[in-house]
């Protein structure tokens, strides 16, 4: 019975998580004259691509597409997981492996810098994207979602290798490798399931954020899909069928992203907490 009260409860939280996003697709599908309907239907009865169509061909603004404000974001995203997952293990095996002044002042800063609220770095950010002449510019955006990914990412993969026996490092070394070599063929391969967790965050950081996006992108074109996303409101109505057509299309990278590394992503969180 109790068994049974477990999963009940369990199924009761995931279709409660689940629902937000079967109405969204399901809102997608819909004509608008269902969407506006009086009495709204939990499942499409006339299903229909139309709103699809609609944001996947037409311009959101002249000469822009859906689909650059996708591939600016795929780029911003892609290019912060790969730079936070190189620099967060390097940092990461210096603070696990050798024994340095302020090293423990390092690891509580690390902790206190993701206390501060984003929305208070807002100007101080934006005047230094400035004075580097990187206003307006992707690169601007991607340093930015590197600095807030990297505390958590070098605080997750410290666990893990400290979790590595430094024994193996010395094996290898015995065996003529090199310190590049034993860092490549034996600590990275160890680890890679705490970069698989911490690309999540880092990915999602970079692909939700809106609040950066819209203060240091000045050119429309340049306009990540968050950004793109508030064209869908209007002053006076809302295109429903299209925002949530949109917000579908905005949540499958993630979706896709996350299927892909659920299993060492599952692996990491519980490897990661062994030791550190």
């Amino acid at each position: 019975m109790k068994k049974i009260a477990l999963n009940g409860a369990g199924l009761l939280v995931a279709l409660f998580a689940a629902f937000p996003v079967y109405w969204m697709v399901a809102t997608s599908l819909k004509p608008n004259r269902e969407i506006f309907s009086s009495t709204p239907r939990p499942v499409p009865a006339e299903p229909t691509l139309e709103h699809y169509r609609e944001i996947l061909t037409g311009n959101l603004i002249p000469g822009v597409t859906f689909v650059d404000f996708f591939l600016n974001s795929v780029l911003v995203a892609v290019a912060t997981v790969l730079l936070s997952g190189l620099v967060a293990l390097l940092a990461a095996t210096a603070v696990a492996r050798f024994r340095f002044k302020l090293r423990t002042s390092f690891l509580i800063l690390l902790l206190v810098v993701q206390m501060i609220p984003l929305e208070a770095l807002v100007i101080p950010l934006f005047l230094m994207i400035q004075r580097l002449g990187l206003y307006n510019t992707l690169p601007s955006l991607i340093l930015t979602y590197l600095g807030f990914s990297l505390p958590f990412a070098v605080w997750m993969l410290r666990g893990f290798v400290a979790a590595v026996p430094k024994e193996l490092e010395e094996a290898a070394a015995i065996d003529g490798a090199s310190r590049a070599q034993t860092f490549r063929k034996v600590l990275f391969p160890l680890v890679a399931p705490g970069l698989v967790a911490t690309s999540i965050f880092s990915f999602i950081t970079a692909w939700n954020e809106l609040i950066f996006a819209l203060t240091f992108i000045n050119d429309q074109e340049k306009y990540t899909l968050p950004v793109a996303m508030t064209f869908f409101f209007g002053r006076d109505d809302t295109a429903w069928g299209s925002v949530m057509a949109a917000s579908t299309l905005f949540t499958l990278p993630v979706i896709v992203f996350f299927l892909l590394v659920q299993r060492r992503m599952v692996s990491g969180l519980v490897a990661g907490a062994v030791k550190g």
